[in-house]
């Protein structure tokens, strides 16, 4: 099958330009102005934007958490990814204490297989690294699992200690990879947290009010000099203060390779949006939590200068009704995680490109380039180029929509951004060629995405 994208605006972190771009099977072949080439496909992008399919690499389908397991599958979850622009995501295996990770390994694999609607690739989530299994570190490059994650929080279930962070990036600066580090110093939050439930509070709000930005900032610092002692680089997921955004500058300000991302939630959300009567502010419980108000301009302001490179999503969905609810009685058994990977696209465009605070370009960076190269993706996602998956997404930027729970294709019951008016959206969707979005219906099939082998770190930034 072939292609002719027609007429298009194409923006590239790099370029904004108008051509056509032809598509033969699955790769970008020709971009040229006026291309007179037959093709099975036509499509007009007079007035749209032609942009490189979204790349979202921090995603949680299928886990198991307290209890339960976030609501989106692979299927479900790469579709409602791909309603909102994005085409090619990375999520987390979890190691279980005790095994190796070729163990989590083959276990996300087959949650993944014959449900995967769009591309993917995989994380390692390490929570036990004895000496004997520094080799596994080794099989999972091999494997294309070029990135591996390890908290600071959540004791006695995921959190490691400082020396097995300090291993694992001592691992990752000899064969190329990179540590992506939950920054949040657990051990004095869960003291915090047993001296307020002892005290009676129990409700969502409680969650983020044991979970002060200083011990994001603190934990931050020290994954920083964690990694500056191994000579490896790290990136801070979801980091949502200024506290810690600091210490990420101080870093690179010194030439270290730290890098951070931060979510849409810290951009559109605070704790002024945690007034909700009853048991409401559950829906908004996930981990770091959401901080005052005046932090958002901050991170703003870090997207701007590039303190953070990378805006993904952190989708970890579980449904308010029978899963949220787990936790009524006790903020600190809710399910922490919310829904968020159909939107990131659509919020950054119109409340970052359409509110003066980003440009077209750099919303592209965010959004597709940087995530594909930090993450060894890059070129054959995150771009248009002749030679690169034809991952691409026509982009209407007068298209104006709400938000909410009763319309997005996410299997939660509420939405984190219920009722928010934009401006900007998905029009038609191409994975691999394939136009799996097109007048907002679905036309992707499960089992059609592919796991992608990822180059490292050192590899994609030499």
């Amino acid at each position: 099958m072939s292609t002719l994208i027609k007429n298009g605006r194409i923006i590239t972190a790099e370029q904004d330009y108008f051509a056509d771009i032809y598509i033969e099977k699955d790769k970008i072949t020709t971009i040229g102005a006026n291309l007179k080439i037959d093709a099975d496909n036509l499509y007009d992008a007079k007035s749209k934007y032609v942009i490189p399919g979204g790349v979202d690499v921090h995603t949680h389908l299928d886990m198991p958490f307290g209890g339960t397991t976030s609501c989106d599958d692979f299927e479900t979850g790469t579709r409602a990814a791909a309603f909102g622009g994005t085409t090619c995501l990375i999520d987390f295996a979890i190691q279980a204490k005790g095994t190796k990770m070729r163990d989590a390994l083959d276990t996300w694999w087959k949650k993944a297989e014959n449900k995967a609607t769009t591309d993917f690739g995989l994380h390692m989530i390490i929570t036990d690294l004895p000496d004997a299994h520094l080799e596994d570190m080794n099989d999972m490059v091999r494997e294309g699992v070029t990135s591996f994650k390890l908290f600071m929080a959540y004791p006695g279930v995921l959190m490691v200690d400082d020396a097995t962070i300090f291993k694992a990036m001592k691992q990752t600066a000899q064969n190329g990879a990179l540590v992506c580090m939950h920054a949040e110093n657990g051990s004095v939050i869960d003291t915090i947290v047993q001296r307020t439930l002892a005290e009676g509070k129990t409700a969502p709000i409680y969650h983020a009010l044991t979970r002060p930005t200083t011990a994001e900032g603190e934990a931050v610092n020290r994954a920083i000099a964690l990694s500056e002692m191994a000579g490896a680089p790290v990136y801070i997921v979801h980091l949502s203060s200024n506290d810690a955004l600091e210490k990420v500058a101080e870093a690179r300000d010194k030439g270290l390779p730290a890098y951070a991302e931060t979510c849409p939630q810290y951009l559109f959300l605070s704790l002024d949006d945690m007034n909700k009567p009853g048991f409401e502010d559950a829906k908004l419980v996930f981990t770091p939590p959401l901080r005052e108000k005046w932090h958002q301009d901050k991170l703003w302001e870090g997207l701007r200068k590039n303190t953070l490179q990378v805006v993904s999503t952190d989708h970890c969905p579980f449904c308010y009704k029978e899963q949220k609810e787990l936790g009524k009685n006790d903020f600190t058994k809710i399910p922490n995680g919310g829904p968020g990977i159909e939107h990131r696209l659509q919020l950054l465009y119109s409340g970052g490109v359409g509110e003066g605070r980003i440009s077209l370009n750099r919303w592209v960076e965010l959004c597709s380039a940087t995530p594909a190269k930090m993450f060894g993706l890059y070129p054959r996602k995150g771009t248009i180029a002749i030679g690169s998956d034809a991952d691409i997404v026509i982009w209407d930027p007068e298209k104006e929509h709400t938000i909410s729970a009763h319309t997005h294709h996410m299997c939660t019951d509420y939405s984190m951004f219920e009722g928010r008016k934009l401006k900007g959206n998905a029009e038609t969707v191409f994975s691999r060629g394939e136009a799996i979005v097109k007048d907002n219906k679905f036309f992707g099939k499960p089992g059609r995405g592919q796991f992608i082998k990822r180059d490292t770190y050192a590899g994609a930034w030499k």
